[in-house]
């Protein structure tokens, strides 16, 4: 079939074939199976009911282009797409009930053991339709919820389609809280130290530009051009701005390192000024910059600024996921991270139309936690998450961003702990991530990655 006719027989599909009150059996056969064609993949590369391997649910559909010899609908492995349909009585709008339902049953299904390769999931009933984006153990919105029309289905297809055929590699995160003092730095350094320790690819962007602590802390001495002409000025490449960090580990008996940007710790702050900055690029500028260099890496780690003003607003903006470190004890921390969550990045979700950033779940960060002080923390999440709920200009559920675990069967209120350790905070004088020198921070870390990053 030409493109011409999968056009024609997609909109067909919702114009002509498709009843307003069709079952999922009928959402299936008519439009999902059109979407299929239009989105490239034959009928041997389809499998329906897909066994996912958590128990014995199976997700509607599973999708995958065939290899030489592996025909996806013979060997029915290591599937692309994972495609959850529903009926179109079912409410699939944003933020409904059974949207809510129908999300968590995707990103189960992308979890799922026989699921390990998936890349992609679709949720739709043919009245809306949303992608999802699978990197490691992260989940995140592709595209936004979209209600679907004759005269929009054709853009919404080509976009899922350019997405699928054209995945970018790097996962880009955000650690941001605006609170200071809460160990950004320290965790942008320490998670790229680990990550790369997996043999990921790992770029580090200082984008503090009024504390420059990353640059500080790997005694990074950047030349010209630097970021900042690179911001400004489109005619600099970006990856003449970026410094490799290397040293020779001989108890790991390799060499470690990755990537950076830096921020030069002696050029004029005049181009710093955010009125000036905001004139010249604007919040959208860092993200730009960095999308060459998104096919180049595993992750790309951002640390932010302790404030909502055009920087950290820029690294919000450029990621796909914000990690949010927090301290038990410091109240200004929770609910500053509330407020970002709520607040600071719909604003940016708003802005970019896309689905993106979205925050992941809070931890706590290099403090002693005892069981007291826990108690007490609680008592202030609860309070935030309460206050949330009941506010009437922004009805807000911040339960699943501090209690990741909690349901209604299982009242869990864990939240993940990067214990204090004397080493990581000694380690920004030897310029080495504390992770290539001491076993205890690299089992700490290794937790924090595979809690948050790794399958």
């Amino acid at each position: 079939m030409d493109d011409i006719a999968k056009n024609k027989a997609l909109v067909d599909a919702l114009t002509k074939n498709l009843p307003e009150d069709s079952s999922e059996e009928l959402v299936s056969h008519i439009f999902a199976s059109e979407l299929f064609n239009f989105l490239g993949f034959e009928l041997n590369e389809r499998v329906p009911s897909f066994s996912t391997g958590s128990g014995n649910k199976a997700v509607d559909h599973a999708l995958r282009h065939n290899r030489s010899n592996d025909i996806f609908s013979k060997t029915k492995t290591n599937p692309d797409v994972l495609v959850e349909l529903k009926a179109r009585n079912v409410n699939l709008a944003a933020d409904s009930t059974q949207y809510k339902k129908t999300v968590l049953q995707i990103k189960r299904y992308l979890l799922a053991e026989n699921c390990r390769t998936v890349k992609w999931g679709i949720i739709t009933n043919a009245n809306y339709i949303q992608l999802f984006r699978k990197h490691g153990k992260v989940i995140h919105p592709a595209t936004v919820c979209r209600e679907i029309y004759p005269e929009n289905i054709m853009e919404i297809a080509k976009s899922i389609k350019e997405k699928i055929d054209q995945p970018q590699k790097a996962l880009t995160v955000a650690i941001y809280n605006s609170k200071g003092g809460v160990g950004k730095t320290t965790t942008t350094v320490n998670t790229a130290a680990t990550l790369s320790l997996y043999g990921k690819k790992v770029l580090i962007v200082d984008f503090d530009p009024d504390q420059r602590d990353l640059t500080s802390s790997l005694a990074i001495k950047p030349g010209k051009p630097s970021f900042n002409q690179c911001l400004v000025n489109e005619s600099i490449n970006v990856k003449d701005v970026i410094y490799p960090y290397k040293i020779k580990s001989n108890k790991l008996k390799k060499e470690l390192g990755f990537h950076i940007i830096p921020i030069p710790i002696d050029e004029t702050r005049e181009i710093w000024v955010e009125h000036k900055l905001r004139q010249k690029i604007g919040v959208s500028r860092l993200s730009k910059v960095l999308e060459p260099l998104k096919n180049n890496y595993d992750y790309i780690l951002i640390d932010s600024s302790p404030n909502w003003r055009i920087f950290s607003q820029s690294a919000i903006y450029a990621a796909d996921v914000v990690l949010i470190p927090a301290k038990h004890n410091n109240l200004f921390s929770l609910k500053n991270a509330a407020v970002a969550i709520k607040k600071y990045i719909p604003e940016v979700q708003q802005e970019r139309k896309d689905g993106r950033p979205l925050a992941l779940p809070i931890f706590f960060n290099g403090e002693k936690i005892t069981e007291a002080q826990m108690k007490d923390a609680q008592l202030y999440i609860d309070k935030l998450i309460k206050d949330a709920k009941q506010d009437p200009n922004n009805q807000f559920d911040l339960l699943p961003y501090f209690y990741p675990c909690y349901t209604s069967a299982n009242k869990n209120r864990e939240i993940f702990e990067l214990p204090n350790y004397a080493s990581i905070a000694k380690s920004a004088f030897s310029h080495v991530p504390a992770v290539y020198k001491d076993r205890v921070v690299r089992e700490y870390y290794k937790n924090l990655v595979k809690e948050y990053f790794l399958l």
